[in-house]
């Protein structure tokens, strides 16, 4: 069983800002939704476990606040479950991006324009890299994994995990206030905190 969180909102999320792997401290909400998921999480799980976490900061905050949830756990860092990697927007909203680069993301399906950035991390690239994530984390010997992520890499992962067609992964909701559990069979559940 694998079960899947975003971090908890961020300075950034409140003002519209795309953070890639540049980072923004929680706010004071973000940090009461990491505790929220981590309460239920010590809802559902009554045995052994794993935490790994992205080392952004972001997501390793929440993790922290999850793990105390949980009665404490060693958090496993993973950078191959850190955000999409926009090279030059990175930290920028639409308002910035369009200035800088006017007409980058014209024309592009919705949820595809984080890999069109000029020096940017690509689809390939990225989901490469969260498929290898997802492998070894797969193969842990913990009856329970628990992932604590971000909003595109928990896009890919649950449409990787159900076996969506790209254009419906990349336009998945991504609450920062609820837990996925990865079922069997390709299924996915929404749990909320």
């Amino acid at each position: 069983m694998i079960y899947l969180c975003r971090h908890g909102q961020t300075e950034f999320n409140t003002r519209q800002r795309y953070q890639g792997q540049v980072d923004s401290p929680l706010t004071d909400l973000g940090q009461a939704q990491a505790r929220a998921m981590g309460r239920r999480l010590a809802e559902l799980i009554k045995g052994d476990f794993r935490l790994y976490a992205s080392p952004l900061g972001r997501a390793h905050h929440s993790a922290l606040l999850i793990a105390e949830a949980l009665g404490g756990a060693e958090i496993i860092p993973d950078p191959r479950l850190m955000e999409i990697a926009m090279g030059a927007w990175d930290g920028l909203d639409d308002i910035e991006i369009e200035a800088e680069y006017p007409g980058a993301r014209a024309g592009l399906p919705p949820g595809t324009w984080w890999f069109h950035s000029p020096d940017g991390e690509t689809y390939d690239a990225f989901t490469t890299r969260i498929a290898a994530a997802m492998a070894d984390i797969s193969s842990d010997p913990a009856p329970v994994e628990i992932i604590v992520s971000h909003g595109v890499v928990g896009r890919v992962i649950r449409g990787q995990h159900s076996g969506l067609p790209k254009a419906q992964a990349l336009v998945l909701a991504t609450p920062q206030d609820a837990v996925f559990a990865l079922l069997p069979k390709g299924v996915v559940q929404d749990i909320l905190c």
